[in-house]
């Protein structure tokens, strides 16, 4: 099975780029889209054209932000949305789509906000989502993916010392949080089979960064560790344009 995430950051926008051709390409059975910056009705028909999909969305209650959607050869068993916890609820952040061996849960997490204004509001979140995790996994495995919005170490971004704790994505809350999320047995699957690689997932549109590859992975797969001896590979597609964010790919035996 190849599972692909992609902040697009705004579908509307990113489908008239290269957005089909890449797709087609890397042929997922599961695609999970985040920030796409549109209400469920824009975002069906911005996707229409991608056919033998089954699509469901998760839109937020502010126009044109947030949002994400599962696009599935397979239909799942169902589809929940949202935590279930009011206060998080309203940003069409969380999907998590049913399948007969696991949970898949696409996730586009919150920004801490350019000012850290948002960073107490993170904390909560990152501490909710870890709880709902691991509720689903007393049912069945979980894959998680999405833009988590945090370098988890060092070599998980360009510029680590002049960033920290001053830059949403490093400041040590949110490390704590992810570091929360791999003790309590989560994995990050691409450092798991590449443990020294450095590689990046988002790049800033301002200086030139994607050209200079002063880059971020803040898009990741965490999967249950019972799951871990399933994995085929995880890709990172930096080549793949038309977001500032590039797809990554999870192949796993399920």
């Amino acid at each position: 099975m190849n599972i692909i995430s992609w902040n697009v950051n705004g579908v509307r926008a990113v489908v008239k780029k290269d957005f089909f051709e890449s797709i087609e390409k890397i042929n997922p059975d599961i695609l999970c889209l985040q920030e796409t910056k549109a209400q469920d009705d824009e975002t069906k028909k911005a996707l229409l054209s991608m056919e033998g999909y089954h699509g469901t969305y998760n839109s937020a209650e502010k126009k044109g932000y947030s949002g994400t959607a599962i696009l599935s050869k397979r239909e799942p068993i169902a589809v929940f949305l949202d935590m279930g916890i009011a206060e998080h609820d309203a940003e069409g952040r969380i999907q998590c789509a049913e399948y007969e061996d696991f949970y898949l849960v696409n996730v586009y997490v919150p920004n801490s906000g350019q000012k850290l204004d948002r960073l107490d509001y993170r904390k909560k979140w990152d501490a909710d989502f870890l709880a709902y995790l691991k509720n689903l996994e007393k049912k069945k495995p979980v894959i998680a993916c999405g833009d988590f919005n945090v370098a988890h170490k060092a070599m998980d971004l360009k510029n680590d010392k002049s960033n920290y704790n001053k830059t949403a994505g490093y400041t040590q809350i949110e490390i704590d949080g992810m570091d929360n999320f791999i003790n309590a047995g989560f994995v990050d699957a691409f450092r798991q089979l590449h443990p020294d690689e450095i590689a990046y997932t988002y790049w800033s549109y301002r200086f030139k960064a994607r050209e200079r590859n002063t880059g971020w992975r803040i898009d990741y797969f965490l999967v249950s560790a019972s799951l871990v001896d399933k994995i085929k590979s995880v890709s990172i597609y930096s080549e793949v344009l038309g977001s500032d964010h590039c797809p990554i790919g999870l192949e796993i035996d399920l």
